[in-house]
């Protein structure tokens, strides 16, 4: 078939879960459909990752404004019935080119990856298949509940009303929905009642992560994230504040490692804590490979879970929230630790470090776990089996 398929952002370097989901759904799937990319980017230099996306795809880019918070942004966002996310994300020149290309040539379906992408597809018959790699909704009102400044609260809330509205209504558009996990398809039909939805689960591949064998000295806590996401930093704070003080009182050799993209300037004074601060790693697998134990304590809602799993498939024992493990199937005490208490978080990962052969042993039974359970060419067999019976039940 030939789909047209819409991202928010550039899937290729896989920096981000969302990069990493894309890309390696458009490698799996390149070789039963045609697919037309249609990205979004924020910089010129995001060409030159164009040549690995042109080996499964034919790929067109629109630039959009390199920050969000750009005047022309929030003028618009005070005039729009959009919210701040869709204003951030909608380029006149893609919508113009989307309805030329579907004018000119034919498709069987388009793919949207992310509500957000569907302004720009012009009114048509075409069957439309929306995937969510999170409810940005639950995101947001998360943040603003718990995090936003209190005099912006009043004006931030009239934008997660509108997230709500549209995020809602473009559900209800598209032919069909994916969600990432059985919990975020429970929350999206609290917001619509009835609403049809599929699951295609991340994936993983488990042998580009080598499984971890040697103990490390000394011992270093993880966190992995791209802190564009709210809950990223959310969850740093967290660790550092209410965590990690517990487990350096019993471990005082101990190192914390803070790994990702985008880290804030807050985020970076903490090098001051004795906390290592490693921005843009080359190969993420390092990261992994150089830990005793991923700690993360995630509270807010979305985000795709990349990290849990791939921790898992190295091998690394993961402590993390409920939230954290949320979607996944984990058994906790066999898989991953989970639990919901910052000091139990800390006395788990204290016994992780000091029990380096139970480390070990759960280390391998995520990692079969992963193996058994998760992988990119699952997700793309279930994706191709939805991509087909939405295109027949339109036909």
């Amino acid at each position: 078939m030939k789909i047209l398929m819409l991202t928010p952002y550039l899937p290729y370097p896989p920096n981000s879960g969302g990069q990493t989901r894309s890309y390696n759904l458009i490698k799996n799937l390149a070789d039963k459909h045609e697919i037309t990319l249609f990205s979004l980017i924020k910089d010129d230099s995001e060409a030159d990752n164009l040549r690995e996306l042109t080996k499964y795809c034919e790929v067109r880019v629109f630039k959009r404004s390199k920050t969000p918070w750009t005047l022309k942004n929030v003028l618009h966002t005070g005039f729009s019935p959009y919210p701040f996310l869709v204003i951030r994300n909608l380029v006149t020149e893609e919508k113009l080119a989307i309805e030329k290309e579907l004018a000119q040539k034919r498709y069987d379906l388009i793919h949207a990856e992310t509500f957000y992408v569907m302004p720009h597809i012009p009114k048509s018959t075409m069957p439309v298949l929306l995937v969510e790699q999170t409810i940005e909704y639950l995101v947001y009102k998360h943040y603003v509940e718990d995090q936003a400044p209190l005099v912006a609260k009043p004006l931030f809330a009239i934008d997660v009303a509108k997230l709500r509205r549209w995020e809602t209504f473009f559900w209800k558009k598209a032919n069909s929905v994916v969600a990432m996990s059985e919990s975020d398809k429970r929350e999206m039909q609290k917001l619509v009642s009835g609403l049809k939805i599929d699951i295609v689960p991340n994936g993983i591949d488990p042998e580009y992560f080598h499984a971890k064998k040697e103990e490390i000295e000394p011992p270093r806590v993880l966190y992995v994230g791209n802190f564009k996401w709210l809950q990223n930093a959310e969850a740093v704070e967290v660790l550092m504040h209410k965590v990690w003080p517990d487990i350096k009182a019993k471990v005082p050799n101990a190192k914390l490692w803070i790994v990702g993209k985008d880290i804030t300037e807050k985020i970076k004074s903490y090098q001051s804590f004795d906390v290592e601060i490693t921005e843009d790693m080359p190969d993420i697998r390092d990261a992994y490979l150089n830990s005793s134990v991923l700690v993360a304590p995630i509270e807010g809602p979305g985000g795709t879970r990349l990290k849990i799993l791939e921790a898992m498939a190295s091998g690394l024992p993961v402590v993390t929230t409920d939230v954290g493990a949320e979607g996944l199937g984990v058994e906790s005490g066999k898989h991953a630790f989970v639990t919901n208490k910052w000091s139990e978080m800390a006395k788990t990962t204290v016994e992780v470090i000091q029990n380096p052969k139970r480390s070990q042993e759960m280390g391998q039974e995520a990692r079969n776990f992963v193996k058994k359970l998760y992988s990119w060419e699952v997700s793309a067999d279930l994706l191709d089996k939805i991509y087909r019976r939405v295109v027949d039940e339109k036909s």
